[in-house]
């Protein structure tokens, strides 16, 4: 586990010098974070990182190291740097688990805390939880247009960076994968890990069957052949099939082929032809070059015989959404326990914050165990079940939905409780499996992969009118 506490922005450090200043440092502050939209064509967004921001509270304290090159910037004085030494975290840690189906404004994790420890992790969590978000999101959309079809994660070499590249493919396999290539990965997480040869293998033989060969002489019992080196259906899937029947009569079964350019639909139908006329129906055909969600759902529109995908760069880097966008803002302030709420006012309506200390109920059908929404409320609020309830579109308020015959639960769960872990984080397989749960209970008008139905999330009639009664205290305020 490497101490990450350092890995923060310095302004977050000059602000806890200055709340220590001021005499704030024994106050606590409320902060949720949160996304404000979603990516583009997606209604949901899977929540990951948890386990891994958890390690980092774990861990956080300042090292003699530390200390000194802190001093080295002449920024603080020697007081302050000797509580930063013995700074822990001894705050409250709320967030929704894991492969949860999140959306806008909902808080991923709600943080209580006195001010100085409060602010200082900031922006490493946002750096965990940002980019494994990001990723298992972009995942989550791959697999759902395999449709059924196995999904594995091999974008290391395209990733940004070591960090990216194992903390990805971890979240990748929330976001519903199956394996990944990474090596590191699958030590760490306890995950399969996938792969087979490259066309560097086959260029070193003097020829592709003496390569097919070879490999399959090594692998007899995991015999997964790339065959577009040269001439995928004059050349490589023919010598497949020759070096298959060779290890059929040993009495070994095939794993199947891998192409890995030109024109996959087409090359996979004709080759599903070739291996079934061999007697090869278990061979399974796997494919790759620059997949994402877009590409496997044309190719399996066009009727691509492939039974698994390989996906790299596009979904290790979410290549066409980059950043989750993720914020980090104070609700709250508490004072000789007493606690205020805080908004942020802003021109742009979708930069207003929720005041206040929140949770998250979602809420289900009894008849079907359905999503159907969610509602963001203050937490000493309840629902009651036994009776209707309305929600209101968030903007266009006149739109109204009344629920009946419903139950709910609460998003946000317990994980550190006066700075003490209360949470056994799951491992990532059965993260998997719970997110597998989550989208089972979502319609399919919120996954498809374009123009995707809008899933309501609404607050309650206590936390709206704290939030007007606050924008009209702010703005009165600065109208004066």
């Amino acid at each position: 586990m490497r101490n990450l506490t350092m890995m923060t922005d310095l302004y977050q450090l000059t602000m806890m010098y200055g709340y220590y200043k001021n005499g704030m440092d024994k106050d606590e502050a409320v902060f949720d974070l949160f996304f404000r939209t979603s990516r583009p064509n997606s209604e949901y967004t899977v929540a990951a990182g948890l386990q891994t921001a958890i390690e980092y509270i774990q861990d956080l304290h300042f090292g003699d190291d530390d200390i000194a090159y802190l001093r080295s910037l002449n920024l603080f004085d020697e007081e302050f740097l000797g509580v930063l030494k013995e700074l822990r975290f001894t705050g409250d840690m709320y967030a929704v688990p894991e492969g949860t189906l999140v959306f806008p404004q909902e808080p991923l994790v709600r943080i209580r805390a006195p001010f100085m420890e409060a602010q200082l992790i900031e922006t490493t969590l946002l750096n965990i939880i940002n980019h494994q978000t990001l990723i298992a999101t972009k995942a989550s959309r791959v697999v759902y247009a395999a449709d059924g079809g196995a999904v594995l994660e091999f974008g290391l070499r395209r990733a940004q960076g070591p960090d990216a590249g194992t903390y990805g493919a971890r979240a990748a396999i929330i976001g519903g994968c199956d394996s990944t290539s990474n090596v590191l990965a699958g030590q760490w997480y306890d995950v399969g890990v996938k792969g087979t040869h490259a066309h560097s293998w086959v260029m070193c033989f003097p020829d592709e069957i003496t390569a097919f060969r070879a490999y399959a002489d090594i692998f007899p019992d995991s015999c997964l052949l790339l065959v577009d080196t040269y001439d995928t259906l004059n050349s490589g899937v023919p010598n497949a099939i020759k070096v298959f029947d060779e290890l059929k009569a040993k009495g070994y079964t095939p794993v199947g082929i891998r192409l890995d350019s030109g024109d996959l639909a087409y090359l996979s139908k004709e080759a599903r032809k070739m291996l079934d006329a061999a007697g090869h129906t278990e061979a399974k055909i796997f494919a790759s070059s620059d997949l994402d969600e877009y590409v496997i759902r044309e190719l399996k529109a066009q009727g691509a015989k492939i039974d698994v995908w390989g996906v790299g760069t596009k979904m290790i880097t979410s290549y066409d959404w980059p950043a989750l966008g993720g914020v980090y803002k104070l609700a709250a302030t508490v004072h000789d326990g007493v606690m205020t709420p805080k908004i942020k006012l802003s021109d742009n309506i979708v930069k207003l914050t929720n005041p206040g200390y929140k949770k998250v109920f979602r809420i289900y059908g009894n008849q079907n165990n359905m999503a159907l929404a969610d509602l963001i409320a203050l937490d000493h609020e309840t629902i009651d079940d036994t009776k209707p309830i309305k929600l209101y579109h968030p903007i266009q308020t006149y739109k109204t939905k009344v629920f009946k015959d419903f139950h709910v639960r609460e998003l946000l769960v317990p994980i550190f409780v006066k700075g003490e872990l209360v949470y056994e984080s799951p491992s990532v397989q059965e993260i998997r499996e719970y997110n597998r749960r989550e989208l089972a209970s979502f319609w399919d008008e919120y996954k498809r992969i374009l123009n995707p139905h809008t899933y309501k999330v609404d607050i309650s009639d206590e936390l709206y009118n704290l939030k007007q009664k606050l924008i009209r205290e702010n703005r009165s305020e600065d109208e004066e």
